[in-house]
């Protein structure tokens, strides 16, 4: 598993890794969903997310709250994330996608926001580590 949720007074947060930029992004998006959920079902389509920031930590902050955007307007909850993170002319793109299982198929607890809180972005020796605090 490439995340770990942690306690965090009264928030959660999520400890997440991979080889490359967009997988330890894509991990902290599925430990978010973790966060919110224990059991997930095999349902829902998956839908495309696109996101554009000056930094690599803006990035994932960015990412993480267009996920918890993409749930309250879709009704969805969004797990099997998949992410590509690239730099162009000094800009910080990530595209991808995930798989919105309806909420009506959850019971799902309430993530109000990401934040920077303590918000962690680095390249290790095995690949790229996050740590991100969410707002419960």
């Amino acid at each position: 598993m490439p995340y770990e949720l942690r306690d965090h007074t009264a928030d959660v947060a999520v400890a997440a890794s991979g080889d490359r930029l967009g997988d330890a992004f894509a991990a902290a998006a599925d430990g978010l969903a973790a966060a919110m959920c224990d059991d997930v079902p095999d349902a829902g389509d998956r839908f495309d997310v696109t996101v554009a920031a000056e930094g690599r930590e803006a990035l994932l902050f960015d990412y993480l709250d267009e996920l918890i955007f993409q749930r309250d307007v879709r009704s969805v909850l969004p797990v099997d994330n998949r992410a590509t993170v690239t730099e162009r002319d000094g800009e910080w793109h990530l595209s991808g996608s995930a798989r919105g299982v309806p909420l009506s198929a959850v019971s799902a607890r309430e993530v109000k926001a990401v934040t920077y809180s303590e918000m962690d972005l680095r390249e290790t020796e095995s690949g790229w580590a996050a740590y991100v605090v969410f707002d419960v």
